[in-house]
C-alpha cells in the first residue's frame, strides 16, 4: 500500500533512518533461497555493511569477502565450522573471519542480522578467531551507573576486534545520559519497543524494524517511550585509530 507517498524513512548528510514500509529486498551473490534488505553500505557512505538476511527453511548466505558477525533474530540457522554443527536461534550470534568459510543454513523461516567489514589488522595481533555466543549469557552492564539502561557486549573487549557490537535495553522513560558527538560511527537496528532518536538537529519516532545509520561525528541521543522495555542491536568501528584508513585529499 502507498500511503499517497508517506513514510517516516528519511536521509540526511550524516545520518538516515530507513523504516520498513520502505524496505526493498533483492538475493546478493551466493544466496540460495534468501534475500536481503541492505540498510547500511559504502554506497551509503558507511565504511561497513549490515543488512537482514531472511532465509526459507534450506536457504543459505552466500560466503563473505570481509569479516562477519550474525545475530539472529528469528528462527534457527545450523552453522557448519571445522566439522561441527552450531544452531543458532534468536538471540544468539556468531564471529566469522573472513578466511573462514562456514556454511550457513536455515533449519527453519529465519530472519538474521549480518555485519560485513573490511578486517584492519594491527602489528603484533594475531587476527580474531571464530566464536559463537548467545545474548543471555552475557551479563548486563548498567550504562554509567543508570540501572534502568543495560549493555551487553556481544564482542569480547579486546584490541584483536576493529568493531564492537552492543545490546542496549532501556526501561520505559530511560534515556543515554547525554548527547554523544564522536568519531565512530554507527548501525543500529531496533528490536523492540521505541521512542524518539536524535539525531543531527532533527527528532525521531523510531519503533521495532526501524534501521539508522550515524555518520562520524553525528550528535545523538535516544530516549524509550511507551509502557515496554526498549531494545536496540548497535554496531560502532573500535580499538584503532582515526588515521588507520585515511587517504589524505588531493
Amino acid at each position: 500500500m502507498h500511503h499517497f507517498g508517506h513514510t517516516r524513512s528519511v536521509r540526511e548528510a550524516d545520518h538516515f533512518l530507513l523504516t520498513p514500509e520502505t524496505f526493498v529486498r533483492a538475493p546478493l551473490p551466493g544466496m540460495h533461497k534468501a534475500t536481503a534488505i541492505v540498510h547500511a553500505s559504502p554506497a551509503s557512505g558507511a565504511a561497513f555493511t549490515q543488512y537482514t538476511a531472511e532465509l526459507e527453511i534450506g536457504g543459505s548466505l552466500g560466503q563473505a569477502a570481509a569479516q562477519r558477525f550474525l545475530y539472529v533474530l528469528e528462527g534457527e540457522l545450523i552453522l557448519s565450522h571445522a566439522g561441527e554443527e552450531r544452531r543458532l536461534r534468536s538471540e544468539r550470534y556468531a564471529y566469522i573471519p573472513a578466511e573462514d568459510k562456514p556454511r550457513v543454513l536455515a533449519a527453519r523461516a529465519s530472519r538474521v542480522a549480518v555485519i560485513e567489514k573490511p578486517y584492519q589488522p594491527l602489528p603484533g595481533l594475531k587476527p580474531p578467531a571464530f566464536f559463537v555466543g548467545e545474548e543471555q549469557n552475557i551479563a548486563p552492564q548498567p550504562l554509567q551507573g543508570d540501572e534502568a539502561l543495560q549493555v551487553r557486549t556481544l564482542i569480547p573487549d579486546d584490541p584483536v576486534f576493529d568493531f564492537a557490537v552492543n545490546t542496549m535495553t532501556y526501561q520505559p522513560g530511560a534515556s543515554l545520559p547525554m548527547v554523544e558527538i564522536h568519531v565512530m560511527e554507527h548501525g543500529l537496528l531496533m528490536l523492540a519497543g521505541g521512542g524518539i532518536y536524535r539525531l543531527g538537529e532533527k527528532w525521531y519516532p523510531v519503533t521495532a524494524g526501524d534501521f539508522i545509520w550515524m555518520a562520524p561525528y553525528c550528535p545523538q541521543w535516544f530516549g524509550a517511550l511507551g509502557k515496554v522495555p526498549s531494545k536496540y542491536l548497535i554496531y560502532k568501528d573500535w580499538n584503532r585509530h582515526p588515521l588507520a584508513n585515511y587517504v589524505p585529499a588531493r
